[in-house]
């Protein structure tokens, strides 16, 4: 970048949030109204190689925010999910590192809070087990213990109940089965792959089994995933 003298600011033309920035009357970079604001840009200030460097850096940490803000726009984000997104947009680790510290202090980047979302839209989209969203969650990046606190708060009803209605609305699928170890591996291997353990599966299946076949012996309580 080179040294002088910034003789004006003048808006682009495509764009009302960026400023061109001239130097000495020649244009040198492109900068948002955030970058202007935030490092103190005016008319005559006089620039060097360090605050040219300084510039990029804070334009480069914009523009990173502003593919945050748009990636956010579709979802929540956990921190790790950003920093592995901002990467495969070809930011630098130091612009990673300022543009998640801001978007954190901002509220917008809260692993907590996101968390809280996951589970909740899981438990309302795609219900799932403790276990299954556990591990959801630690591949996102959250840390354990923020997990922990999140199913403890959001899972405080009954696992069994949960697990119990979505056996019934998958049901209907398994209609025709009448064999009890059929049924059992099948709509067991359903409810364990949606993360439920096997003391909460097996008495559910042995439930319905029962209510739909009239059958009240259920001889072999081995509960076999489904091949």
């Amino acid at each position: 970048m080179p040294e002088g003298t910034i003789t004006a600011l003048r808006v682009h033309e495509g764009d009302a949030q960026r400023v061109h920035l001239y130097v000495d009357n020649t244009p040198t970079i492109s900068v948002s109204l955030a970058t202007i604001v935030r490092e103190r840009l005016y008319v005559g200030m006089h620039l060097d190689a360090a605050t040219f460097a300084r510039i990029e850096a804070a334009e480069n940490v914009e523009r990173a925010v502003k593919i945050a803000l748009r990636a956010i726009e579709g979802r929540p984000r956990s921190v790790a999910e950003m920093r592995n997104y901002l990467q495969r947009k070809g930011c630098a680790p130091e612009t990673i590192d300022a543009a998640v510290e801001r978007l954190q202090a901002c509220g917008l980047l809260d692993d907590a809070a996101f968390a809280r979302f996951w589970i909740e839209n899981r438990q309302t989209c795609r219900p799932r087990g403790r276990h299954a969203l556990a591990d959801e969650l630690r591949r996102k990046g959250v840390s354990a213990e923020l997990v922990t606190d999140a199913l403890d708060a959001a899972l405080a009803n009954d696992e069994t109940a949960r697990a119990e209605t979505l056996a019934r609305a998958a049901l209907p699928r398994y209609a025709a089965i009448t064999d009890y170890q059929i049924f059992l591996r099948r709509l067991g291997g359903y409810l364990q792959r949606r993360g439920f353990d096997v003391e909460t599966v097996l008495p559910i299946i042995e439930r319905l089994w029962q209510e739909r076949s009239g059958d009240p012996e259920v001889v072999n309580r081995s509960l076999l995933t489904e091949e």
